[in-house]
């Protein structure tokens, strides 16, 4: 039984298909995200996308929380 959040975060990783593909979803936004602020000249569509990749970075990271959450919360991984 994983006692930590990485633990568990490791557990859902291989076990749970949505958390997998939220898990590389985040990865993919946070190397866009990256490549973009890394460039020399940034114009405003540049900046809105930042924006939209940081939004899109969080709310993928609060559902992986919330499947987190469900996991503990279930008597069967007690």
């Amino acid at each position: 039984m994983p006692f930590s959040v990485r633990d568990i975060r490791g557990t859902l990783w291989s076990s749970d298909t949505e958390f997998r593909k939220l898990a590389s979803e985040h990865s993919r936004y946070e190397a866009q995200l990256e490549q973009l602020v890394n460039q020399t000249y940034r114009n405003s569509e540049d900046l809105t996308q930042e924006v939209e990749l940081k939004k899109l970075k969080l709310r993928i990271k609060d559902r992986m929380e919330q499947l987190v959450a469900r996991y503990i919360s279930e008597p069967t991984h007690h």
